[in-house]
Formats: structure tokens, sequence, C-alpha cells
């Protein structure tokens, strides 16, 4: 398990560095948007999203090294199928995570410029997961793959639905 550890300490990194905190930071400064000076509602808000957000995402990395034994990144996947954790009632809560805690910032630093950004994170991660993301895992895992789609949201919880294996994998 530590060559997955590093790998994906690596990856989550660096992807976090640039799309999470590098990118959004610039967009901020070329909004001229800096830190509130107060914290009200806004920023109180915006603290807990960016929270939540981060800590889903986190766990769901966690679930990709210590279940999938590979990391998030497209050409470094899990090599099993990871239905544990989060991913038992939403099958991509590491984006919807990472774009909570963008909202969250966007919410946060009361920026127009940040939603945007936000709003583009999420519409380029929706076009990923259905281009490349569900092809992929459908090649791979197969019809273990496919009923997990049947069960399990893409984007919303389906009511009374939760992935039924706790792992699975080829």
């Amino acid at each position: 398990m530590p060559g997955p550890l590093i790998r994906t300490v690596v990856y989550s990194s660096l992807f976090i560095g640039v799309v999470l905190v590098y990118l959004p930071a610039r967009t901020l400064a070329r909004a001229g948007i800096e830190r509130p000076d107060h914290f009200e509602l806004a920023q109180g808000v915006g603290a807990v999203a960016v929270i939540v957000g981060a800590a889903l995402a986190v766990w769901c990395i966690a679930a990709f090294v210590s279940v999938g034994r590979g990391t998030p990144a497209p050409f470094d996947p899990p090599r099993r199928l990871v239905v544990r954790g989060p991913y038992r009632y939403l099958r991509n809560p590491m984006y919807l995570g990472a774009t909570l805690a963008l909202g969250g910032a966007a919410v946060f630093y009361e920026s127009g410029a940040l939603a945007a950004y936000t709003a583009g994170f999420a519409l380029l991660m929706h076009a990923f997961v259905v281009l490349y993301e569900e092809p992929a895992r459908a090649a791979t895992f197969g019809p273990d793959y496919a009923d997990y789609c049947r069960r399990v949201g893409r984007w919303y919880p389906t009511p009374g639905a939760s992935a039924s294996n706790e792992t699975t994998g080829r």
C-alpha cells in the first residue's frame, strides 16, 4: 500500500495545489478581491462549505488508496472498484466535494469571478466523467460497474439506494 499512498499524495497535492488553490487565488487576484475584513454570515457559510467539501474529497482520496489500491489520477486509477465510504451513495463524491469547497470559497469571498470559476470547474468535471471516466470504468470493471451505475446516482444520491457490495473489482 505505500506505493499508492505516495503516488496519491503527490498527484492529489498537484491537483489541489493548482486547480483548487493556485488558479482560484489567481482568479480572486485578477478580480481585485482580498480576504474580507469582517467575518459575517457569508464567510461562516462559505467556511463551512469549504471544510465539508474538503473533508469529503479527502475521504474519497483515502478510499481510493485503501479500498481501490490506486489513486484519483486518471492515469493511475484504482485497481478495485470503490463502492465504500461516500461512494456507497454517490458515484462522484470527490468532484462534488471539490466543487462544494470551491463554491464555499466563492461565498466566503463574495466573488462572482470565483463562482464562475466554480461553475466552469463543475461543467468540466461533468464532461470528464461522462466522456472519459464512466467509459473507462465500464471497460475496466464491466458488469460490476454497470450494476453500480444502476444503483448509485452520478451526482445525486438515489433515495434508499446504495452500493450493496462493499468492494468489487477484477
